[in-house]
């Protein structure tokens, strides 16, 4: 009969206080990178300590216990705490959460420190964007959660954006079915179903570009720098009633799209129909407005003839003068 394997023991966890931990020259982590030790600081100040340090016991020459712990892995949560012990947030001896291995342990000290850094997976940006939506469902300001994440308030509303799109493209891009450029430019929709009716019609389709996804979502819709916007003015379309424009999050301000063509349309004749009464007013025979001139517009005009008419003596005169000037 075979013999089980022996079950794994997990190493004792336990509050070892600050002024007795020390860095290890084990930990492998020499280059700054990422978030810095003083944002760390700040942030565990606020929300306390969510990893313990991984440490192991300082042995002296003869193999005795020191007292003190080595910190192979961990040692930016150290650094950081360090920075709250400066600041007198923390008290020197404030009892840490350590997980302890022993002095002696077949893996590496080194080992330890690799693995804490290259096995963790990063969160998946969906991830993210969920998480950021029910910190904003739960109360949470945009500004407070932009200052939590050391990121601008632009982008926490880009990412709530990315949360609100349907759920079932959510899932297409958690398999990566999706990439993160298309998931964007379902946002300009707020309409699930057709979301989810363009996506299954671009099933077999070669494009699924960004650019095609959008159209095809604001095909309906207008530029805010079309001629007919720029003649009337958004804010006359806004303060006739129309919505105010639809914006793409991820592209500059000066975007957008109006979605009530007829009111559009309507504002566009009324102030066209106001021009011409104000050109005909001046004393013109008839006058036509359009906002775009037809093919062959011009057919029926005809050319006038010019005619060279003879100088009168004045001006006879007055080119003889400029010649003698000259």
């Amino acid at each position: 009969m075979a013999k089980a394997p022996s079950k794994i023991t997990l190493n004792q966890s336990r509050n070892i206080p600050f002024d007795r931990l020390v860095l290890s020259q084990s930990n492998v982590r020499r280059v700054k990178h990422g978030v810095t030790i003083e944002h760390l600081a700040n942030d565990i100040e606020r929300r306390g300590l969510l990893t313990g340090l991984n440490v192991r016991p300082v042995l002296d020459e003869a193999g005795e216990d020191t007292g003190m712990f080595e910190i192979p892995a961990g040692g930016r949560r150290y650094s950081a705490l360090a920075i709250l012990v400066k600041r007198k947030r923390l008290a020197k001896d404030a009892p840490v959460p350590c997980v302890v291995k022993a002095a002696n342990d077949p893996v590496l000290a080194e080992e330890d420190s690799l693995a804490e850094n290259s096995e963790r997976e990063p969160l998946h940006p969906l991830d993210e964007f969920r998480a950021m939506k029910t910190l904003f469902d739960k109360g949470e300001q945009e500004e407070a959660i932009a200052a939590h994440f050391r990121v601008t308030p632009a982008v926490v509303r880009q990412r709530l954006k990315l949360a609100s799109v349907s759920p079932t493209l959510h899932e297409c891009y958690a398999e990566g079915d999706m990439t993160l450029d298309q998931l964007m430019a379902f946002t300009v929709s707020d309409d699930h179903q057709r979301q989810e009716d363009l996506w299954g019609q671009l099933a077999h389709s070669s494009n699924k570009s960004p650019w095609f996804i959008k159209s095809r979502l604001l095909e309906d819709k207008v530029e805010v720098t079309e001629k007919r916007v720029r003649f009337i003015g958004l804010d006359a379309y806004i303060a006739a009633g129309g919505a105010g424009p639809i914006r793409d999050l991820f592209e500059p301000d000066d975007g957008g799209w109006l979605s009530d063509p007829a009111l559009l349309d309507r504002l566009v004749d009324e102030k066209l129909r106001a021009e011409g009464d104000a050109v005909m007013a001046e004393g013109w025979k008839w006058v036509e407005t359009l906002v775009d001139l037809p093919y062959g517009y011009d057919e029926d005009c005809r050319a006038i003839a010019s005619q060279v008419q003879p100088l009168t003596e004045v001006q006879e005169a007055r080119i003889v003068a400029l010649r003698a000037e000259a």
